[in-house]
């Protein structure tokens, strides 16, 4: 029996079954990692935070976990974002230990072909203890962040394949994560600029020359001058303009 007011069976069933519906593979509109638009690239999405692929992966697998919301540093969430941020970050490590961590199929037997039976205390196949996951947030722009934007690096160590070399401390992929190849920022503002470079066109060549004048008198001018020289020119305008209104022409 339940006690009551405690929660029944089909309260925890309902629960669960809108907790699932708040997670959906398909974002319902444009979504932005900081000023980059990434819509194409996510693959999950909550009630307050949202998944996607990495445009610069340091192993397979690499993607990221980002609030719905723009937010600079990890304090700035709401404790319902900060939920349902690691949230999303279990389930997105659950979909990769299945992805990722599932060794070849075996047969029905029980036992390797040299006759070496399985350890019945391995980790299931596919579950995120068969592997290991390095997650990572860079807060702010002295840890590294590239974007500003909060966001969860979740990378699959993949026994036998991209896992740590060796035992003991370090790991290379904080070196890496923290090098241009970790760059995210980076690649997604190469990524737009090769974007407008493409809209834009081929860069115009000069042509159709008026009589030389000698390089070495002309030199690029300053925003100060250029307003300055901007400001006479609306001036010499509005003189114009007042004469023009005298003159009765």
């Amino acid at each position: 029996m339940f006690r009551k007011g405690g929660p029944t069976i089909l309260n925890l069933i309902f629960t669960s079954a809108i907790q699932t519906r708040k997670m959906s593979s398909l974002p319902t509109g444009p979504v932005y990692f900081g000023p980059f638009e990434v819509t194409s690239q996510v693959f999950l999405t909550t009630t307050h935070s949202f998944a996607l692929v990495n445009l610069k992966p340091l192993l397979p697998g690499h993607v990221l976990v980002c609030p719905r919301k723009s937010y600079r540093r990890l304090t700035d969430l709401t404790a319902p974002e900060l939920t349902d941020l690691f949230q999303a970050v279990q389930r997105v490590q659950r979909m990769l230990a299945r992805h990722y961590f599932t060794s070849p199929a075996k047969s029905g037997s029980s036992s390797e072909p040299n006759g070496i039976k399985h350890d019945k205390d391995a980790p299931a196949d596919g579950s995120p203890e068969a592997g290991s996951f390095n997650i990572a947030i860079q807060d702010g722009a002295e840890a590294g962040q590239t974007v500003a934007h909060v966001h969860v690096h979740v990378i699959p160590r993949i026994r036998g394949a991209t896992a740590k070399e060796g035992p003991g401390p370090g790991d290379q992929i904080y070196e890496s994560m923290a090098a241009e190849e970790g760059n995210v920022g980076g690649a997604l503002w190469d990524r737009e600029l090769k974007k407008f470079l493409s809209r834009l066109g081929d860069r115009p060549e000069p042509g159709g020359s008026f009589p030389s004048i000698e390089d070495s008198e002309r030199h690029p001018r300053s925003a100060e001058e250029m307003e300055a020289e901007a400001k006479l020119f609306r001036s010499v305008l509005e003189r114009m303009g007042d004469m023009e209104s005298g003159s009765g022409q």
